[in-house]
């Protein structure tokens, strides 16, 4: 089984009202048991609460006392006030992922519009991440991690997939967590949103003409932005802009929950089948670790683009990996096609 997942609305129910931030629940948690004796946990985290690691070290916890346990082996620290904003705030760096951009009703159409689109997900294992390595030019090979190249490579196929103008100005968002960084104080057991937006900018057609380099060069300057200062400024620009959303204009988040252990959740039945988000978001692509039916370790990314988009996101892809990608359509060794049991 792999995102995105087919039957999720017959597992899943949207409950009135859960949707949002202010004002919904924090936390729901659905259980639906299977004819055939499985079951299926969902969840429904709201981000004022929690983060992706927040909400592990809760499932975690829960599993451990599913399985008889008496006392949480980490206990949860609240301590809130150690990412409050400073007095006065200021932002003291640059956060294009909050610039106030001019709406684009293509860019919405496009991206945003979800009637018209296709889901589909795409596994990649060290074949895949290899061929797309040949792009590279010698010295970024062996200093580019498979997040880095991955995401280049994403980034640039979906915007030559969307035929953006190529003097628009396209956005690339990686959310990262901040709990390492030196100088926050971020304790052991802290459950709380540590995630930043750190977003690089580029010409759509210098992106889609540059070689591979150049967009691997942008996702590694995203990454080196996030230090504690950094950090702080952001926080200090949710103030100091009434929390505003993120951009949405040619932009694309990627968030990696490959490190995160979902996968690893035992409740006494054993590790799941599957552990992760059920499917990708119309700008937001999630990277879940998977293991094929052969045992082959790697990455999947589901994405959301409209069908025409789609087709040429699949070419564009073919050509980063000699031979393309299993997709999620290709039930045969890489794959689980999950019949539902309700």
């Amino acid at each position: 089984m792999r995102p995105p997942c087919g039957f999720v609305d017959e597992v899943l129910c949207d409950v009135a009202g859960s949707g949002g931030i202010i004002g919904c629940p924090l936390l729901l948690v659905q259980v639906t048991r299977l004819k055939c004796g499985g079951f299926i946990l969902g969840i429904r985290l709201n981000h004022a609460i929690s983060d992706t690691l927040g909400l592990r070290q809760f499932l975690k916890v829960a599993a451990e006392l599913a399985r008889g346990a008496h006392a949480p082996s980490r206990l949860p620290v609240w301590q809130r006030e150690i990412l409050c904003a400073r007095d006065p705030p200021r932002a003291t760096c640059r956060h294009p992922e909050f610039e106030d951009v001019v709406d684009d009703a293509r860019s919405a159409a496009m991206t945003l519009d979800t009637k018209n689109m296709v889901h589909r997900s795409f596994f990649f294992g060290p074949r895949e991440v290899a061929c797309i390595k040949k792009s590279l030019p010698h010295h970024l090979v062996s200093k580019s991690s498979t997040y880095e190249v991955l995401t280049a490579c994403l980034w640039k196929c979906r915007t030559i997939a969307l035929e953006i103008d190529p003097d628009d100005v396209v956005r690339l968002t990686c959310m990262i967590n901040a709990r390492g960084q030196r100088g926050l104080g971020v304790p052991p057991g802290y459950y709380g949103n540590t995630s930043v937006y750190a977003t690089v900018l580029s010409k759509a057609g210098h992106l889609c003409s540059s070689p591979l380099g150049y967009a691997v060069e942008l996702v590694k300057k995203a990454k080196e932005m996030v230090s504690e200062e950094y950090v702080r400024s952001s926080i200090d620009v949710l103030v100091l802009k009434g929390r505003p959303k993120y951009t949405t204009v040619w932009n694309f988040l990627v968030a990696d929950s490959t490190k995160v252990g979902f996968e690893e959740a035992d409740f006494g039945w054993g590790k799941p089948a599957y552990g992760g988000v059920v499917g990708a978001l119309p700008l937001i692509s999630f990277y879940v670790k998977y293991r094929t039916r052969k045992g082959e370790e790697g990455i999947v990314v589901p994405i959301m683009l409209p069908e025409r988009a789609m087709r040429r996101f699949l070419e564009e892809l073919a050509k980063m990996t000699d031979e393309g990608t299993a997709g999620d359509d290709d039930y045969g060794e890489d794959s689980t096609l999950i019949r539902s049991y309700l």
